[in-house]
């Protein structure tokens, strides 16, 4: 016989219990988890599309983009296909958003069935994106247990208030607006 604790709130595990015990995570990851990085929607014509944190722009003539990229994700195949594709940066809202297209939130539908999306040429943009931008893909290669995508931003759309979503040491965090 065993016994059921049904106190109000009680949780059955207070950890993920699938997550990697700390003792053997590499110090690269751990590293990684404390660094704060931006949560992006990248979307393809397809349509397709991927969560990403290691995104990084880099001004200049022109205007860069670089991110690490699932190779073995639709949005990966999309993109390569397409040759462009879409970066949305994503706010407070999209947790539920950012979760379905890392693959760890159920999405009956699929990916592009809630929501609302204004289609363009370089893939779907959430309509309540606050800032995004088109991108022309130059080139892919290996990086890590990643692809690196470069690609030229060939246009972007910023709205006057963009409060990110950020991730660190495997949550969401926002910055007080």
């Amino acid at each position: 016989m065993f016994h059921v604790n049904q106190e109000p709130g009680a949780q059955i595990h207070h950890t993920d219990p699938f997550a990697t015990p700390q003792q053997e995570r590499s110090p690269a990851r751990r590293l990684r988890g404390r660094l704060a990085a931006p949560v992006t929607l990248w979307t393809a014509p397809g349509p397709a599309g991927l969560t990403v944190s290691s995104t990084l722009v880099a001004q200049g003539e022109p205007d860069r983009l670089l991110g690490l990229v699932d190779p073995e994700s639709d949005f990966f195949d999309a993109a390569v296909t397409a040759g462009c594709f879409a970066v949305s940066v994503l706010g407070p809202p999209h947790r539920q958003l950012a979760d379905r297209f890392a693959g760890l939130f159920p999405s009956p539908g699929g990916l592009f069935a809630l929501d609302e999306w204004t289609e363009t040429a370089y893939g779907p943009v959430p309509a309540d994106a606050s800032a995004w931008a088109a991108c022309r893909l130059d080139s892919v290669r290996e990086f890590g247990w990643s692809q690196l995508v470069e690609a030229t931003i060939i246009d972007a759309t910023v709205g006057e208030r963009s409060v990110p979503l950020l991730h660190h040491r495997g949550r969401y965090r926002e910055l007080p607006d």
